[in-house]
């Protein structure tokens, strides 16, 4: 069974690169505390590594 997290923003996207501007966007997100919930595959993980500074992430 896939593993779900539930990833939240928690920092903004001012003054950041446009790459983790569109990689939040990606996820879902867009606004501070916003928060979904997704299965955890390599892609997402990858994408979670590149903004961690900006997400938290939290096992369901």
């Amino acid at each position: 069974m896939a593993t779900k997290v539930k990833i939240t923003q928690v920092r903004s996207v001012i003054d950041r690169p446009i790459d983790q501007k569109k990689t939040i966007v990606a996820l879902g997100l867009g606004k501070i505390n916003k928060s979904v919930e997704v299965q955890l595959t390599p892609q997402v993980e990858g994408m979670v590594n590149k903004v961690s500074h900006l997400v938290k992430v939290d096992k369901i």
